[in-house]
């Protein structure tokens, strides 16, 4: 099911968000993106569990895109403890039983940080899914080449030889050629 592209590969991933009682009294949900589902079909709010005032729904099926790109940011993501998955929720100001909607879904801590940058998304981080990570991983080998590290040399100029007299050249006292220089007053 994964959709090639010249530069990018896709994949549809479904996203989970559950809804649990609120904490307190300004808010009488929680809501957050719980998990992703690999290879889902199209959803829209669909219930999938409902029991002990939390409800979990598949939200949403977006897809995830991989840029090669951005082969860099994923093969930082993967070096991590926990590789992840970033879901951006935006608010739903139409509707009041459903306050967001799924945005983006996508790989990159880097683009995710972007999303973290703006007040108005909530962005979660989820695991991913052991198939998941394979794609991920096999995506990062074949089009990621870790640049070498190249120490920069100094060039061959002297910069410790004595400057006899060279100040700023706006001086024209030979005395102290390192003083600022004034203004001319004006005699009337």
């Amino acid at each position: 099911m994964t959709i090639e592209y010249p530069n990018a590969q896709s994949i549809p991933l479904g996203v989970v968000v559950k809804r649990a009682q609120g904490v307190t009294r300004w808010a009488k949900y929680a809501w957050h993106a719980s998990a992703v589902l690999p290879g889902a079909w199209d959803a829209d709010w669909k219930v999938l569990r409902d029991e002990g005032g939390v409800t979990e729904y598949h939200a949403a099926t977006l897809p995830l895109t991989l840029y090669v790109s951005d082969a860099e940011a994923y093969a930082h993501e993967l070096m991590t403890r926990e590789p992840s998955v970033y879901v951006v929720l935006r608010p739903n100001e139409g509707s009041q039983t459903l306050p967001w909607k799924v945005a983006l879904v996508t790989a990159s801590p880097y683009e995710a940080q972007d999303y973290c940058d703006s007040a108005e998304e909530l962005v979660e981080k989820i695991p991913m899914p052991d198939g998941l990570h394979a794609w991920v991983g096999s995506f990062v080998d074949t089009y990621y080449e870790e640049e070498t590290f190249v120490k920069r040399r100094r060039d061959k100029s002297r910069i410790d030889r004595v400057d006899d007299g060279i100040g700023d050249a706006r001086i024209k006292q030979v005395s102290d050629v390192y003083r600022a220089p004034r203004r001319k007053e004006v005699v009337n």
